[in-house]
């Protein structure tokens, strides 16, 4: 399998992800793969609304058709 060699990673970044695969019970390596593997995946189309719920800020009332069908219309005539 091949391998990939980062240099000059920055100290903080270098902190965060460790903390980051700590959290989640992984290597680092396998923390950057993972995040890789999510970055790269092929988005042939909009996302899902169940894929915008997850990424967005969480605490606020969930994304759901009828809130998005609102903000489309909303101030237009």
């Amino acid at each position: 399998m091949p391998g990939l060699l980062i240099k000059d990673l920055p100290d903080d970044l270098h902190r965060r992800l460790k903390a980051r695969a700590s959290a989640l019970g992984r290597s680092m390596s396998r923390e950057v793969m993972v995040i890789l593997a999510e970055a790269l995946e092929d988005r042939a189309g909009p996302p899902t609304l169940a894929e915008v719920d997850r990424l967005r800020v969480r605490g606020r009332r969930p994304l759901t058709q009828d809130l998005l069908d609102e903000a489309r219309t909303t101030g237009r005539p």
